[in-house]
């Protein structure tokens, strides 16, 4: 089988890709589609926003992956990594004989090989940091390109080339493809990355943080010597992966060469107006709807490696003042009855408690739920299950899915019970709930006006955010009642 590891095949017409409702998957799809190729995809179990995303393209989505998908001959396919080699589409790429290739791989190729590339990293805080990198290099006016692991509010695209000589990406650790076991960042040829977090997480691929560790010093040592490295320096593991850097290394967070400070928070408009400094001379003040300590942090990131970049302080004042926002990121998705429902990603244990504690300090004293579904590879694990009941001490109430999962070894599983039980003993209100419709159902008739109610996940929650709206509605009336 013709694998794809130097340049591509000529002509290339006509990609499928596989995996296409993954983030970046999704991104690349739609940078395709602009550069003038025809787009085909498939996936399994899609839903909002990226389905919605790539329906508005008009790229058409397979549901499985199964070999009619690639019956039309592409020229090239695009695999994934959520992809298996023994699916019946991966097993037909092989006796088909299509050339193929990883997503990183196309990207760089495509979009990269001439673009100083600000790669942004880290176990938490990448599609934030690279979302208002990406928003604050716009609104200066250098056209970057971009690919957010996310959905940017105000940018009907979460990903394209720009115009510019910049390129602002998000640097996934996660490993490349089934045929390629390396972490997607180091494809990305860095010329300014951004170190934001190292931790451990996706325990499907890493064995301990050691291991993730030796993936990211991939990523340093691939670094350009005139590259630069704006590195989160109050954290030891960050540290230890920056010691040998070929390049220059900037330290960000408290008592670091770059800083910040929270001057206010404004609980009516959910904003938060801060100062960055850099060797405690200020660089500017700065008003931005990202709140909460650890979205100060990401935002000196953003103004570190972008002053780097010559962008000034009033530019960057102007692309805060224009930014929106991102989705499932803190994200007010509505309103019923005065009661504010937030869509967030959190999973991980050091997101769920940087989160809730930004939502803590954004909404001030109003009653706080948080809805945790553990779905992620890692929180489906018990790897965390000592850490979680740290992490809600700013909620009122939580509520935790049971999601049963018997490919995980019933030694190896997270229990919720247990960490519903652990937070009961520290005084929460806390319970372990199965069926998304028995969630529904206690919280809106326990909600009441002025509750913050934010729903952790990192897919779809079996359709309970917008359950949970229309349950609400009902209850305040705002909608008629069921007969």
């Amino acid at each position: 089988m013709p694998q794809i590891t130097q340049g591509l095949p000529d002509p290339l017409r006509t990609i499928h890709i596989m995996g296409i409702c993954g983030t970046a998957m999704g991104a690349i799809a739609g940078m395709l589609k602009d550069a003038g190729y025809a787009i085909t995809g498939s996936d399994t179990g899609v839903y909002p926003p990226m389905s919605d995303y790539l329906a508005s393209l008009g790229i058409p989505i397979n549901e499985g992956f199964v070999a009619k998908n690639l019956d039309y001959g592409p020229d090239l396919v695009v695999v994934g990594n959520v992809i298996r080699a023994v699916y019946e589409e991966a097993v037909a790429v092989v006796e088909r004989d299509l050339n193929y290739c990883s997503f990183p791989h196309i990207l760089g190729e495509l979009f990269l090989k001439d673009a100083h590339s600000v790669v942004i990293a880290g176990t938490h805080g990448k599609t934030t940091t690279t979302a208002i990198t990406a928003w604050l290099a716009d609104a200066a006016g250098l056209n970057p390109g971009y690919l957010v692991g996310g959905i940017v509010k105000g940018w009907d695209r979460t990903a394209r080339a720009g115009g510019g000589s910049h390129f602002v990406i998000e640097g996934d650790e996660y490993d490349t493809a089934f045929f390629e076991k390396t972490p997607k960042f180091i494809h990305y040829r860095a010329n300014t990355a951004v170190l934001t977090s190292v931790e451990f997480d996706h325990a499907d691929i890493y064995e301990d943080l050691d291991h993730v560790k030796r993936s990211f010093r991939m990523l340093v040592d691939g670094m350009p010597a005139d590259g630069l490295i704006i590195a989160r320096w109050d954290h030891p593991a960050v540290r230890e992966v920056c010691a040998d850097a070929p390049c220059a290394v900037q330290g960000y967070g408290p008592g670091q060469d770059w800083d910040g400070k929270v001057v206010s928070v404004n609980h009516q408009r959910g904003t938060m107006t801060f100062t960055v400094t850099r060797d405690g001379a200020e660089v500017g003040t700065f008003t931005s709807v990202l709140v909460g300590e650890h979205n100060l942090y990401n935002q000196v990131a953003a103004v570190a490696a972008l002053v780097n970049q010559g962008v000034t302080a009033a530019q960057l004042a102007k692309g805060f003042a224009s930014f929106q926002g991102i989705r499932r990121r803190q994200d007010v998705y509505a309103e019923p009855g005065g009661v504010a429902l937030i869509d967030d990603f959190a999973h991980h244990p050091t997101a769920v408690k940087v989160t809730t504690e930004a939502l803590r300090l954004r909404f001030g004293g109003r009653r706080l739920w948080v809805v945790f579904e553990p779905r992620s590879n890692t929180s489906r694990r018990k790897v965390f299950q000592d850490v979680y009941p740290d992490c809600f001490g700013d909620a009122d109430r939580v509520i935790i899915k049971e999601t049963p999962d018997t490919r995980i070894p019933p030694e190896q599983r997270f229990d919720p019970r247990q960490l519903a039980a652990d937070l009961r003993a520290r005084g929460f209100e806390a319970a372990a709930m199965e069926d998304v419709d028995d969630i529904v159902a206690t919280v809106a008739a326990d909600a009441m006006e002025g509750d913050v109610i934010a729903v952790y996940s990192n897919g779809g929650f079996g359709g309970l955010h917008g359950k949970l709206k229309a349950a609400l509605e009902r209850r305040f009336g705002e909608v008629p009642q069921e007969p």
